[in-house]
């Protein structure tokens, strides 16, 4: 007795992938240091990459290389299958702004992205990204855009703390403030 099995497996879909949160300059603005904005879901490069690049690679021609500041990526893959192609991924510390990517591309050139924390709220981020992708006022790195923004946070829940007598709330991953003279 023979016996014939399939071993072809059944056909796994794949997850699909949200868009992409982000936020660009007009083409032909080109003041500022930075080109816009973008709020990943997570820290995970390999997962937030493909849909970044299904939005850009349209608009600026094919991304083959990025660089971030590994401070708040806990993971630096060396490279990352985008649909087709491999972007090389590389990190600096010192020479790169921990709250920005840098983006490359043979044929176009070279792009900088506000990188907003994955934990940011939606309030705080539609602010973020609109400052990174306006061109009202000074020009500011990205750092610069995430103190204000906190300082504009910061100012509010002291607001919303006299307001109802309730003591300020503990943001994750913002230093305590100092509190002298109790």
């Amino acid at each position: 007795m023979s016996a014939t099995f399939d071993r072809r497996l059944p056909r796994q879909s794949q997850p699909e992938i949200p868009a992409a949160r982000i936020t660009l300059k007009p083409k032909d603005d080109s003041r500022g240091l930075l080109d816009g904005a973008w709020w990943p879901r997570s820290r995970d490069l390999m997962r937030e990459l493909p849909a970044l690049m299904d939005v850009l690679d349209p608009l600026w021609g094919r991304v083959t290389r990025i660089a971030v500041n590994p401070t708040y990526w806990p993971a630096i893959p060396r490279q990352v299958p985008v649909h087709g192609h491999v972007v090389k991924v590389g990190w600096f510390t010192a020479e790169l702004d921990p709250h920005k990517i840098l983006l490359l591309s043979y044929s176009v050139g070279r792009w900088d992205l506000l990188v907003i924390p994955p934990e940011t709220s939606p309030a705080s981020a539609e602010r973020l990204m609109a400052a990174a992708s306006g061109d009202a006022g000074l020009p500011l790195t990205a750092s610069a855009l995430m103190a204000a923004a906190y300082e504009d946070e910061d100012a509010a829940a002291s607001a919303d703390a006299l307001a109802t007598g309730l003591p300020e709330p503990v943001v994750p991953g913002r230093p305590e403030p100092l509190i002298v003279g109790t």
